[in-house]
């Protein structure tokens, strides 16, 4: 009983079979046809592979709303080094809510020698390599995305020579949180003091010939701090061809969410442009000699998500390659064996010659006379 049933749903299962079977008899096999099928599996496994390459990769989806949050805090990361010793400068933040935030909150003076070591100044001639190409290359930025936390530090590397020479310069580096509204984060000369109309700077102890604003940025950032993010400003720096000298940087903030398969976490991004001018009162470049940036906010936020193909749409894809290189190289075969014997029909109707034979009226005919028993004999 079990057989009968297996054989009836064996019968039924031929029976939908859609598929149309060729005898091996009718089949003809020919160079041309296995040169084709040479060339197709060929393409396809190409294909194949080129595809399963595209699947494994990832890209970076980006989305733009509106910030709507604006009540809490912005963090600036900083770490700058200043060719004046600690005591002569002072660093501090004040925005258009005229809220001031001294370097006190979360900065730390430290002397350092400012000439780099030889493997500082290697890291800082890749550093700079880095932003050169980013400014050409605007995609690399979705690789730093993706490698972010799994890429090396980009922190500046400490000194490894012992050397003798006396600190001449001043490192400030930490972290500060200001409202996020527009504002000036300034370095200058003279530590900062509260002022009922702003705040001031104690300039006037030191002497105009010790003003140096020489200066290295290997850090500025907004936010969440991320290793292996590099930023635009990261390893600029700037000599000073003037005891009175102003650097300025105008910064537009854009905040950002970074959704990867690795991190997710929220930062900001950030678009500079540089300007600096000496002061010279007589000739009416008035200002105050230092290190001023200028920050701005925007209102519109930048989602940032890591994206991947799915497995059903890879399929789909395959199927596709694997479908339309059979069906174009089956025309392409059928269409040249076409041509070919097209060509070669009329090469034989060329080569022929017709034969005149005489005729009893004296007319001639091109026709072949006809073969019969007695010609035969």
């Amino acid at each position: 009983m079990r057989r009968l049933n297996r054989k009836k749903t064996l019968n039924l299962m031929k029976e939908l079979d859609a598929f149309p079977k060729v005898p091996e008899s009718y089949v003809e096999t020919s160079a041309s046809g296995g040169t084709v099928s040479l060339i197709a599996f060929t393409t396809i496994a190409f294909l194949t592979i080129m595809e399963f390459t595209v699947y494994r990769d990832t890209w970076m989806k980006y989305e733009y709303e509106v910030d709507k949050d604006f009540t809490s805090k912005l963090r600036i990361n900083i770490d700058i080094t200043v060719a004046m010793r600690c005591q002569y400068v002072g660093a501090d933040v004040l925005d258009l809510a005229e809220t001031m935030v001294t370097s006190a909150d979360g900065l730390i003076y430290e002397p350092v020698i400012f000439d780099l070591s030889p493997q500082q100044k290697e890291w800082q001639r890749m550093l700079q390599l880095i932003q050169s190409r980013l400014q050409e290359e605007h995609s690399l930025q979705d690789v730093i995305f993706k490698s972010a936390f799994k890429s090396a530090s980009t922190a500046l590397p400490p000194r490894e020579d012992n050397s003798l020479q006396s600190p001449d310069a001043c490192r400030i580096h930490g972290h500060l949180y200001v409202n996020k509204v527009a504002g000036n984060f300034h370095i200058t000369v003279g530590k900062a003091i509260p002022h009922p109309r702003g705040h001031a700077h104690l300039a006037a102890l030191v002497s105009h010939e010790s003003y140096n604003f020489s200066h290295r940025i290997d850090h500025l950032s907004f936010g969440e701090l991320i290793p292996g993010i590099i930023n635009p400003l990261d390893g600029t720096e700037k000599i000073a061809s003037n005891h009175n000298q102003m650097f300025q940087y105008f910064i537009t903030v854009v905040p950002t969410k970074l959704h990867t398969y690795k991190i997710s976490a929220e930062t900001h991004q950030f678009s500079v442009t540089e300007r600096e001018r000496v002061i010279n009162h007589a000739a009416g470049s008035h200002g105050v000699s230092g290190i001023f940036m200028k920050y701005d906010i925007s209102s519109l936020m930048v989602t940032v998500t890591e994206q991947h193909m799915p497995f059903w749409q890879f399929l789909v894809r395959l199927c596709g390659i694997i479908g339309g290189i059979f069906s174009t190289t089956g025309i392409l075969h059928s269409f040249g064996r076409f041509v070919a014997e097209v060509i070669f029909c009329r090469f034989r109707l060329g080569s022929y010659r017709s034969t005149s034979v005489p005729l009893p009226d004296g007319h001639t005919s091109n026709h072949l006379p006809l073969i019969t028993d007695n010609s035969m004999h």
